[in-house]
């Protein structure tokens, strides 16, 4: 059921759970959660390996931060966490901001090799500024990103993530609704693993920042990189 943010607006969150990779698609068209296989959790991952099924990083939007045009490109060096959300978001949104910052300190001085990218599904009430001071109060790392319509929704298919906004009218308030589901993306912008939710009552994060961390290790160039990887 869509909750209220104390401003009339409701709000529903597709709550992605573990799933097999031969299902995260289709769960993901559908946003209904479905229970994990093991192969999803292969290699010793806390969390869905997904390389080789998901496109690279690729979008093009405006940092908040700065207020200047960005693209993938502009991460490249850095590991990426992608999180759809907006600054209105009662529960779900700051609650996955909140375990990422305490995530992002399990991992000490190597944080600052990690971004995670919020990308508003609000741009109508989330402005550059109103999305600068919101991901600036949990951590540095956090890069609020605004976009069009049409590249909110062309991101948005290309990952099969799922929001939609509903503007109010005289039957009902203004409601939003977005996964909560992370991708996580390598420093050469190559697919790793999804993170279903960090908003869940008991979200795994030292194991998620174990497989982050496992990914900065094998920040090593050309062939010694993609040889870890098979390892």
């Amino acid at each position: 059921m869509p909750n209220s943010d104390g401003n009339g607006a409701a709000h529903n969150h597709g709550r992605f759970v573990h799933i097999s990779r031969r299902r995260l698609f289709a769960s993901f068209a559908a946003g209904a959660p479905v229970l994990l296989a093991g192969p999803a959790l292969a290699a010793g991952w806390h969390n869905i390996d997904v390389a080789g099924d998901v496109p690279p990083l690729a979008f093009a939007m405006t940092d908040a931060s700065t207020g200047k045009p960005v693209t993938a490109a502009d991460f490249r060096g850095k590991l990426v966490m992608l999180y759809l959300g907006y600054t209105m978001c009662p529960d779900v949104c700051p609650l996955t901001l909140q375990n990422v910052g305490t995530i992002l300190k399990k991992l000490g001085p190597k944080a600052n090799d990690v971004r995670l990218l919020f990308v508003t599904v609000d741009p109508d009430r989330d402005t550059l500024p109103v999305l600068k001071r919101y991901t600036s109060v949990f951590a540095p790392q956090i890069v609020g990103l605004r976009g069009s319509a049409d590249q909110l929704a062309q991101l948005a298919r290309r990952y099969r993530l799922a929001y939609s906004v509903s503007p109010a009218s005289k039957t009902h308030p203004y409601e939003v609704t977005h996964s909560s589901a992370i991708y996580v993306f390598d420093q050469d912008g190559q697919p790793r693993l999804l993170v279903p939710s960090l908003a869940t009552t008991k979200p795994d994060l030292a194991g998620t920042a174990d497989d982050l961390q496992r990914l900065l290790n094998e920040s090593q160039p050309g062939w010694i990189a993609r040889l870890s990887r098979m390892f």
